[in-house]
């Protein structure tokens, strides 16, 4: 049995349970996703734009039993929707009801070539339409109103990532019920707040406080341009990447979930990279999650 089967959204066919992973797809491998799997909890995200085809996902689904995988998220501005629907169906159909694509804008600041965002999302969700890609089967990336009034038309829902739980409860309220919302948080098994900090400030503010699709979301939340400088405040860092004992870090997951998400996945930082595996097992077992038994 999963530790949590709970179908998260009115239009949902994936089980993501309460709770998941997020991982950059340079970090996630088969041994991986089984330990993931093992500790309960419910979904892998795999994160850094993965490519079309989609092999990454696939290699995590055969190697586990239950768990949901999904991305986080495959890049509209460099990936055609004509090559992941493919990719999309060949999983679908070695792995029914497991397999979650989830799709974004990205940045504008990595292309070259700037495009209307919300022009780029509309005929992108329509060519997954056109490819039979079921709107239970996909989620957007979507922070400001207008991509989460399109996440909750055109997709299960929205996967909003660097948010707080006040994000959360401002898109719940913009979205209404039944639809799913995911956010990312970062969290640090820490309790020195300083050392908390070094770990959690490099990856919010490189490069996140330097792309204005990120501050702007922040600044709706009442940030100021004081929180954005020198790498950000502690203020912001604390909020971006919760940290202190398992049990602070579970408070601050389930803060999401408090606020009106479905389902929130947790980023695991550590100092120098080392295994976030020990980090992993300590939160499992302060949200109450049951081992699975392979």
């Amino acid at each position: 049995m999963r530790g949590d089967g709970a179908r998260v959204a009115r239009f949902m066919t994936v089980e993501l349970g309460k709770y998941g992973i997020w991982r950059h797809a340079s970090a996630l491998t088969p041994d991986v996703a089984r330990e993931i799997e093992a500790l309960g909890f419910g979904a892998v995200w795999i994160g850094g734009s993965p490519p079309g085809d989609l092999r990454l996902a696939e290699s995590l689904l055969d190697a586990t039993d239950h768990i949901a995988v999904a991305t986080g998220i495959v890049n509209m501005w460099t990936t055609p929707a004509e090559e992941v629907a493919p990719s999309y169906h060949r999983i679908e159909k070695a792995h029914p009801g497991r397999f979650l694509l989830g799709v974004g804008i990205g940045h504008p600041e990595a292309v070259k070539e700037y495009r209307s965002p919300l022009q780029t999302i509309v005929a992108y969700l329509d060519a997954l339409d056109a490819a039979r890609v079921p709107k239970d089967g996909r989620v957007l990336a979507a922070l400001g109103p207008k991509v989460l009034k399109i996440a909750a038309a055109r997709t299960a829902g929205a996967h909003p990532y660097l948010t707080t739980p006040e994000h959360t409860r401002w898109a719940r309220e913009l979205v209404g019920p039944g639809v799913l919302l995911a956010p990312e948080q970062k969290v640090v098994l820490e309790t020195d707040p300083e050392k908390a900090r070094a770990i959690g400030r490099p990856p919010v503010d490189r490069p996140y406080l330097h792309l204005r699709n990120y501050v702007a979301n922040l600044e709706r939340l009442g940030w100021t341009d004081e929180d954005f400088a020198d790498g950000g405040s502690d203020a912001l860092i604390d909020a971006l990447a919760v940290h202190g004992d398992a049990a602070a870090l579970a408070a601050g997951l389930n803060a999401h979930l408090e606020a009106g998400a479905d389902h929130v996945c947790a980023q695991v930082l550590t100092a120098d990279n080392a295994d976030p595996l020990p980090a992993m097992r300590e939160i499992a077992k302060a949200l109450g999650l049951s081992p699975v038994r392979r």
